[in-house]
């Protein structure tokens, strides 16, 4: 089986065995259960195809699978959108068969967007390419996110800082929940392009040295994030709690510009006025890094 296959295997496996039999309507005479949740024999009559075919698409093959079909499964199985998406994209990736893996391009910041940040100044606001590349920010936003910022160097990429620097587990206040989103984002990735290098790679390098991304890596829970809050706790200003919001490019794709907010008259934007009148007086050295090649 390839990685695909244990792919849908994995997301196939995992939301059987989260929906119990009275959930799904099931009526249960008696006797012991060996397989937490719903039975395959069950989902493929709720489902309404045989056990050999329901059998075959959890065994990983989702090949010629019909639209109707991933849709009956996906209210059978009581998937969210974002667990339906992902479904559709397991299957579409598996109807086209294998890829050979082939590089994207870099994703960059257009000169527009970088314009536009820089015009909000009193806005937090950094850009983020599809796999956590930091692609520019202003310098409220660089202020916010000091850590990912070096002085001397090359921005990081944040999703290899949430995972391989200890710093990020005392910046954020609840890191697992932040960490785990970010996995979930990566899943979402994987389903719709599961063979770009640059993916698999990233993938491969968490998952050995971080055994909480392995763990929840293996876990293959999807969701859709596209605002929220998190609570930090800055070097500077102390502890906030800011409000995330993305703004994506028509012109740019795989970028996508986060803004982050407080609500007025708490203590939170009291700190983020105080980072205001910190940037204003201390510089906060960053530039963009250039494209591969120049």
């Amino acid at each position: 089986m390839d990685d695909l296959g244990r792919d849908v295997q994995q997301f196939l496996t995992r939301m059987r065995a989260r929906l119990t039999p009275g959930e799904a309507g099931v009526t249960v005479f008696g006797g012991e259960r060996r397989v937490p949740g719903l039975r395959r024999e069950e989902v493929a009559q709720l489902a309404g195809v045989s056990t050999a075919y329901y059998t075959r698409m959890e065994r990983g093959n989702l090949r010629g699978v019909s639209e109707s079909v991933l849709r009956s499964l996906a209210r059978t199985l009581r998937m969210d959108d974002a667990e339906t998406k992902h479904l559709f994209d397991l299957a579409r990736s598996a109807s086209e068969g294998a890829r050979t893996p082939r590089a994207r391009p870099r994703p960059r910041l257009p000169q527009r967007a970088e314009q536009l940040i820089d015009a909000m100044p009193d806005v937090p606001a950094v850009a983020l390419g599809r796999l956590g590349d930091v692609l520019g920010a202003n310098a409220l936003g660089r202020a916010l996110f000091p850590h990912l910022f070096p002085e001397n160097g090359r921005p990081l990429n944040h999703t290899r800082y949430l995972f391989g620097d200890d710093r990020a587990r005392e910046f954020y206040a609840d890191w697992e929940h932040d960490a785990r989103h970010v996995v979930s984002a990566l899943r979402l990735i994987a389903g719709r392009d599961p063979s770009d290098p640059a993916l698999m790679a990233l993938v491969g390098e968490l998952a050995t040295h971080s055994p909480e991304f392995r763990t929840w890596w293996a876990g293959h829970t999807v969701r859709i994030h596209t605002a929220g809050t998190k609570t930090i706790r800055h070097p500077v200003v102390g502890e906030l709690t800011v409000a995330f919001e993305p703004l994506t490019l028509d012109s740019a794709p795989d970028v996508r510009i986060v803004t982050y907010l407080t609500d007025p008259g708490t203590p939170s934007a009291d700190a983020l006025d105080l980072l205001r009148s910190w940037v204003a007086t201390t510089p906060v050295g960053f530039s963009p890094a250039p494209p591969s090649g120049r």
